[in-house]
């Protein structure tokens, strides 16, 4: 039976429960990470924590945990997870409490799991959102646990056949798609949203930036409209889990493999199979 830890002790899955009055469970009030472990080692996890940290902090939560990173590596070998690809979740609840008050409750929990992590698909396919992100909401560039609207978009983007789908913001620049960074290439050049586009600050996509400027590719950040993107060469969208993914088609149009996307692919898979090249935390703006 899988094993998960839960506010300091080690559990059975099936003996975890939590109160029916949490705001995590009634209200989507939490946050959580999903980080990538190779060969029982989580990588790029002083990233992730990090971005905990800070969307703890925008929560107003003082939360105090331990040494989580040893207890993710432990977590992996009690589950049989040390060799190959595994996916560790940590979460976070609001426990229970006030409506009107998002201080954290004496029941909330701090949980971690691991399970299997299928090998990553170099391609993927998306469409446009029908929906707009609101790039002002309070939300905003944070990893939530109220994730409906991620789910209604993936669905509504698998009924037509696709894998991924892109959301615009309000402004009409281009965001983010439901569960990746976006990024464009043109003329040999990488472009991402600007995070006041109210995209995630993914983990990936900083790393991806971080890896461009070690090769000399040029990437910046900035908005970006509808028109970039039907102009770019190619487009490739970033995940903790899937890493970097090149969409082959988006909506009616196919792209061929991009020299330059398959480059930093490389660079990304030697750094995750390096045990996770250390980008400086504070160049990350979380």
């Amino acid at each position: 039976m899988s094993q998960l830890w839960c506010n300091g002790q080690w559990l059975d899955v099936l003996d975890f429960t939590t109160s029916p009055t949490d705001r995590g469970l009634m209200h989507g009030l939490g946050l959580f990470e999903t980080i990538l472990a190779v060969d029982g080692r989580p990588i790029f996890v002083d990233l992730h924590l990090a971005r905990l940290h800070a969307a703890c902090q925008r929560l107003g939560w003082q939360i105090e945990w331990p040494e989580l990173e040893g207890i993710m590596a432990e977590l992996i070998v009690l589950n049989g997870l040390a060799t190959g690809r595994a996916r560790i979740r940590l979460s976070i609840t609001g426990g229970s409490g006030l409506l009107q008050d998002l201080s954290p409750g004496a029941d909330r929990l701090v949980w971690i799991t691991a399970i299997p992590a299928a090998e990553a698909p170099l391609t993927t396919t998306a469409n446009l959102a029908p929906w707009q992100r609101n790039e002002r909401s309070p939300l905003a560039g944070l990893k939530c646990a109220s994730y409906a609207e991620n789910l209604l978009a993936l669905e509504n983007a698998a009924r037509l056949g696709f894998e991924e789908t892109v959301f615009l913001n309000t402004a009409g620049h281009l965001c983010e798609a439901a569960t990746s960074n976006l990024f464009l290439v043109t003329h040999g050049c990488i472009a991402t949203p600007a995070l006041d586009s109210g995209c995630l600050p993914g983990i990936t996509r900083f790393v991806v930036m971080d890896l461009a400027s070690r090769h000399g590719i040029p990437c910046e950040e900035r908005s970006l409209t509808r028109a970039d993107l039907d102009a770019a060469d190619g487009i490739f969208l970033t995940s903790t889990i899937r890493g970097i993914m090149g969409v082959s088609k988006f909506c009616a149009k196919t792209y061929p493999p991009d020299p330059l996307t398959e480059t930093l692919r490389a660079a990304w898979d030697k750094a995750v199979h390096n045990g996770g090249e250390r980008v400086r935390v504070n160049s990350c703006n979380f």
